[in-house]
């Protein structure tokens, strides 16, 4: 089976992978572009959250979407890729994080609505995602952890990644809460991918790459937006390093979802 890779800011395509262009596929929820091919020797496919050009922002990206097409395609494994900015100010800028734990409070798509694929009353697939332990699959944090190590990137093993609306970035009050909550990175789009991978079972990790500090993490020492560009523009290959090693793990032994999905039709 294949493994899906989701990237977002800064890699729009996978460094290295042999594929051809992407091909729209139908959902109940939208089209998604979706390249299929080979990347590491293993059967891959991609999708850009915000697509060539950042064509879509954070609030453009149609999470239902994406997520029902890998499903649709057979997917055993999702990786998400995302740039993101420090709460914790030990970590160091051009660093990676392969998170344990979500702070994803609102629940709520960019459209506003419940981030959820359970809509329709009487759904047979209808339940409660049950969390015990994190939201990421434990498998797929392994392989992301020892593939970093291998490639020479290493990552910091656990910490809560908080999902922000965006387009905007954040004030110093609203990191300082989300500090408060034991955040240590940010970005725009990993909550709703988590959610709803974990509705329909498919193993699911998010691994980030820091190429700023957020607001008043460093008092009075604000990362300039060129230092951000600069460190945005090395993420892909420092991306690619790791998921070279991460899919040929995944595709060798097939990881668990994280937590119980509870369906009241089918026990």
């Amino acid at each position: 089976m294949a493994i899906a890779v989701i990237t977002g800011s800064g890699t729009y395509a996978l460094p290295g992978f042999d594929a051809p262009d992407p091909a729209a596929v139908k959902t109940p929820f939208g089209p998604v572009e979706v390249s299929q091919g080979r990347f590491a020797g293993v059967d891959v496919l991609h999708v850009s959250r915000h697509g060539a050009g950042h064509a879509r922002l954070s609030n453009h990206v149609n999470h239902r979407a994406n997520i029902w097409a890998l499903n649709e395609l057979g997917v055993s494994a999702v990786i998400g890729c995302t740039a993101c900015g420090a709460v914790d100010p030990g970590l160091e800028l051009g660093s990676l994080v392969v998170f344990d734990d979500l702070h994803f409070a609102a629940n709520r798509l960019p459209d506003g609505a419940l981030c959820t694929f359970c809509i329709q009353p009487g759904d047979p697939r209808r339940g409660h995602w049950i969390l015990h332990g994190g939201p990421f699959s434990d498998g797929v944090r392994t392989a992301l952890l020892a593939a970093a190590a291998e490639s020479g990137h290493p990552a910091r093993d656990g910490g809560v990644y908080g999902h922000v609306d965006g387009p905007r970035f954040n004030t110093p009050a609203e990191i300082a809460q989300l500090a408060g909550c034991g955040v240590v990175a940010v970005s725009q789009t990993g909550g709703p991918e988590t959610v709803l991978c974990g509705e329909l079972e498919l193993p699911f990790a998010l691994v980030g790459f820091v190429t700023d500090y957020a607001n008043e993490v460093v008092p009075g020492e604000p990362t300039p937006v060129a230092k951000l560009i600069e460190l945005m523009g090395s993420s892909p290959a420092v991306f690619a390093d790791v998921l070279r090693g991460a899919v040929t793990r995944l595709a060798a032994e097939a990881p668990a979802p994280a937590g119980t999905m509870y369906r009241f039709e089918q026990g």
